[in-house]
């Protein structure tokens, strides 16, 4: 098992390296957008659809939608532009839901009857988590793309390097102090002792990355309010775990898939991202 899962990193590893680098951002989109598609697949299941047929042409219409759109956009993608006229609106759509999530996760398993069977509100929660996603890695990827083909992609690695560092500092510390519960109901393994270790993390890591970075990559952006906005990033995050854990648990399952050997599903690996990202970003381009 724990080979399995070694060698799926480095595989899942190499292929992100690669995208990252080396994919035209049209190649890029594409390849996000397969991601995407993957974790439709996989919401299926909360929504309870149980037949493979219903499934694949769920995925499908959605596959069919996102080529669309992002084919649609092609000149402006490698051009360094991201849905601008509507990008704003993507993004606080985004803010909006992960409040609405906020109290779905606090409320629950009172909040699960509202949603349990409503195969129709469930579609909408998956939207508003995943195409805001899509937006924002490829708005921050692209960002000061024509001038800059690299600055775009160290602002979109400082998010994952945040939420990822900040995931292993919650865990040491829950592990270490964890005794009060976060969200047991939900997931019983967190802790609020975990939570205040991971928002410390992002605390230190984003002060030592504003002492490292070049100017040029924070210019015009306060400070302060960059170190307040990544400790709020790595907060969403958990909410995004959390989120996911409450869905499956209302499904009675405990990976979304088995995609990943060794690691689960898409949703699994990119629960907490699906939140931190567009929350970063539309506070980065547009708020601070």
């Amino acid at each position: 098992m724990l080979k399995e899962r070694v060698l799926s990193a480095i595989f899942l590893i190499a292929i992100v390296f690669v995208a990252l680098f080396f994919f035209s951002p049209f190649y890029f989109a594409l390849a996000l957008s397969a991601v995407v598609i993957l974790a439709v697949w996989e919401w299926t299941q909360f929504a309870q659809f149980k037949l493979p047929f219903w499934r694949l042409g769920i995925t499908g219409l959605a596959a069919a939608f996102l080529f669309l759109w992002i084919y649609g956009e092609s000149d402006y993608l490698n051009a360094g532009r991201v849905f601008e006229d509507y990008m704003p609106l993507i993004l606080l759509s985004s803010v909006i839901w992960w409040a609405v999530a906020l109290g779905l996760v606090v409320n629950y398993p009172k909040s699960a009857a509202s949603w349990r069977k409503n195969k129709l509100l469930q579609f909408i929660f998956a939207f508003f988590t995943l195409i805001p996603f899509l937006a924002a890695v490829l708005r921050l990827r692209l960002d000061h793309y024509i001038t800059d083909q690299y600055h775009g992609l160290a602002l979109l690695l400082y998010v994952f390097i945040l939420v990822w560092s900040a995931d292993s500092g919650a865990y040491f510390a829950g592990r270490k102090f964890g005794k009060h519960k976060l969200a047991p109901k939900v997931s019983p393994g967190k802790s609020w002792e975990g939570v205040f270790g991971g928002l410390i993390t992002a605390g230190i890591l984003a002060t030592v990355f504003i002492q490292f970075t070049q100017q040029s990559l924070l210019s015009g952006v306060s400070i302060p309010a960059f170190v307040v906005l990544s400790v709020a990033t790595v907060a969403v995050s958990i909410l995004g775990d959390l989120t996911e854990s409450m869905f499956k648990r209302e499904s009675g399952i405990k990976d979304s898939s088995q995609l990943i050997p060794g690691h689960g599903g898409i949703l699994d690996r990119i629960d907490s991202l699906t939140a931190a990202v567009p929350f970063f970003a539309y506070f980065y381009f547009f708020v601070i």
